[in-house]
């Protein structure tokens, strides 16, 4: 097996998401532009995407990762926005489109119609939500989008598979589609809620042994996934519940295991989603390759009009699905906070599609059940790439003046750091009393240096997060915790130096370095907090 295309496909995107953090421009669009123009290198490999690969091996990862980094009490908080886009716009846009390349495009069935209209409805919001969090978009805003993305592949996959059974001539009715939904959906969530619990309690009974955790945690999702695909319900579903349950109950696995898990799943999701983008652009010469009897213009007329009926529709669908049922329930208007016209723009806009449509319609059969081929197969294939690399490039590029041009309220960051300071306070004040009735249980006793140092650290975390509301030092634009830590991050470097420079004479082995470097890492991680 030649696995030099895979290197060459992993270390390339790598790079050109590395490139992506030093430009305005967000990763998965100059990815996408890159493999584009990399197709037209000599030399580079054919990289035909394989949906046994895409959909079962790259697409749970991806939904775990989000979801693990997803609230699960923000998504139940917006439950209903995102159902109406995770099902109802994914079914609403199916029919649309379907309907619409039916009326455009000649003798193509109404049935692989439908399938096209499948296959580019779920939008893949991981760009969108790169956008949003890159501009600071209002953080409900950006949850809908998350929670659209999560769900809607498994209402596309369902939605596929209906119109797929009824071009191929297998049969297929209404009560038929309605019930591949229903067995679906409610098994992809029971295998869920199935699993999730067993699973969360394997890992708590990992603890302190971080190595196990974190292979379980790589498994899980693979897991989940083939459980549900294997009885027939939606694998998507099932990684998305597990994954949101264990990211809601991780605060109860040890401090290890989650220092470890967050850097793994970073990895992981950089190099999957920096390949997928990339793949997208690799497969402009397998879509116009196989275009056979349709000429360039009316191929590129066709997907002018499937790629406008595809924003127009998501348009359709965002404005009645946000006002009519605050129109038509006090309940709402009550629950939810007030919106004017200027959130459901953004979230139309934002409707960009991504690998998961690919992988779908490169799973479309060559031939129908009678031996005939697919009708207008390679077209469909075609309409797919061009709706991705569209909503990709002119929706992703146009999305950030847009949302500068609309004046969104960006997050209050006075508001969140001041309730991050008043839950530290509150935390910190419970620590202390806790630690006061420790120390006068005589088990417990302490000399008064060590006792007082850790009511320091507990009074430092307290302040630290005050004081980045308060003045900055003049000379640096430093908060006065912001100097703390990066003076504690240079103490710790010097130690760091020392303890190398004390292994290098022999004085220490690479064993004992090891240990007091770890035992830094971890200071450090407590002493200066990331900033994403």
């Amino acid at each position: 097996m030649d696995v030099m295309p895979l290197l060459l496909l992993v270390a390339g995107s790598a790079a050109v998401a590395g490139l992506a953090r030093r430009t305005p421009v967000a990763a998965p669009l100059l990815l996408v532009t890159a493999g584009l123009a990399a197709s037209y290198i000599p030399g580079i490999p054919d990289y035909t995407l394989a949906p046994h690969i895409v959909l079962p091996l790259l697409l749970p990862p991806l939904l775990h990762t989000a979801a693990l980094d997803s609230s699960y009490l923000d998504l139940r908080a917006n439950l209903r926005p995102v159902a109406l886009l995770s099902f109802g716009y994914v079914l609403f846009a199916t029919l649309v489109v379907g309907y619409a390349a039916y009326l455009v495009i000649p003798d193509l069935p109404l049935t692989a119609a439908l399938v096209l209209g499948a296959v580019v409805a779920p939008p893949d919001a991981v760009a969108a939500t790169a956008i949003a969090r890159k501009l600071g978009l209002p953080s409900r805003i950006t949850t809908i989008l998350q929670g659209e993305s999560l769900v809607n592949d498994a209402t596309a996959i369902t939605a596929y598979k209906v119109a797929l059974a009824a071009a191929v001539g297998v049969g297929a009715t209404w009560a038929d589609g309605i019930r591949e939904f229903a067995i679906a959906s409610l098994g992809g969530i029971g295998i869920g809620v199935v699993l999730m619990v067993p699973l969360h309690w394997l890992r708590r009974r990992l603890r302190d042994e971080a190595l196990l955790e974190n292979t379980l945690s790589l498994l899980i999702p693979f897991t989940a996934y083939a459980a549900a695909e294997q009885v027939g319900a939606s694998g998507v579903l099932a990684v998305v519940v597990v994954g949101l349950y264990l990211g809601h109950r991780s605060w109860q696995v040890d401090f290890e295991t989650r220092l470890q898990e967050e850097a793994v799943w970073k990895v992981v999701s950089f190099v999957l989603e920096s390949a997928v983008f990339a793949l997208i652009g690799l497969q402009l010469p397998v879509v116009l390759g196989g275009l056979g009897e349709f000429s360039t213009a009316q191929a590129l007329w066709y997907a002018a009009v499937v790629f406008a009926v595809v924003v127009v529709a998501r348009f359709v669908w965002v404005f009645p699905a946000t006002y009519l049922p605050r129109a038509l329930s006090a309940r709402i208007r009550t629950r939810e906070p007030d919106t004017n016209w200027t959130a459901p723009v953004i979230v139309g806009w934002a409707g960009m599609r991504g690998v998961v449509s690919l992988a779908i319609a490169f799973s479309i059969p060559a031939a129908v059940h009678s031996g005939g081929p697919f009708p207008a197969r390679n077209l469909v294939l075609f309409l797919t790439f061009t709706t991705v690399i569209a909503t990709l490039v002119v929706q992703g590029l146009t999305l950030p003046p847009l949302i500068r041009a609309l004046k969104l309220p960006g997050r209050d960051e006075r508001a969140e750091t001041l309730a991050e300071a008043q839950a530290q306070n509150d935390a910190s004040r419970a620590a202390e009393a806790l630690l006061d009735a420790l120390l006068e249980d005589p088990r417990n006793a302490l000399p008064g240096p060590l006792a007082d140092r850790l009511r320091t650290v507990l009074e430092r975390r307290r302040n630290a997060v005050w004081e980045r509301l308060g003045t900055v030092n003049e000379e640096t634009g430093e908060s006065a915790d912001e100097t703390y830590r990066r003076l504690s991050r240079e103490m710790i470097d010097a130690e760091r130096r020392v303890f190398v420079e004390l292994r290098d004479a022999r004085r220490i082995d690479d064993e004992m370095l090891r240990t007091l470097l770890r035992r830094l890492d971890l200071e450090e991680a407590a002493a200066y907090r990331e900033r994403a």
